[in-house]
């Protein structure tokens, strides 16, 4: 791996960046900012990565035991890890030879926050559903 600076997002102000989607509607640029991170979860081979990397007993994993599970070489391996780090997800540091891997707990929190709706409040109504059916 490269120690070229990379992006993460998120990082910035975990808390109170983005309202729920049933609060309030995203800016464009909240908007830009998580389509990043949907696109980064919406490969299959990054969702499982993600996966393993977030279930691992102690909180991290060497990229030696993540590699084996897939029919993929080590750098398409390092590519989807280097896009999970850049979507703010996940953190690495080098030991020696190997690279470990941890979840950043903030993104997938963030993530929960926005999707989640609030305790108690029921769905709006679509526009037109309370006259009944067509």
């Amino acid at each position: 791996m490269s120690k070229q600076e990379l992006a993460v997002l998120g990082q910035d102000d975990v808390d109170g960046c983005c309202p729920g989607l049933l609060t309030a509607p995203l800016d464009e640029a909240q908007s830009v900012e998580l389509a990043k991170v949907f696109k980064a979860l919406g490969d299959p081979i990054r969702l499982r990565l993600l996966s393993m990397i977030a279930s691992r007993a102690g909180g991290e994993v060497c990229v030696c035991d993540l590699t084996p599970a897939f029919d993929l070489s080590q750098p398409t391996i390092s590519h989807h890890l280097k896009l999970l780090r850049q979507a703010g997800l996940i953190d690495c540091e080098r030991r020696g030879t190997w690279v470990y891997y941890w979840l950043l707990p903030e993104m997938t929190d963030r993530l929960a926050g926005i999707l989640t709706r609030p305790a108690g409040q029921p769905l709006p109504e679509p526009a037109g559903a309370a006259g009944g059916g067509a």
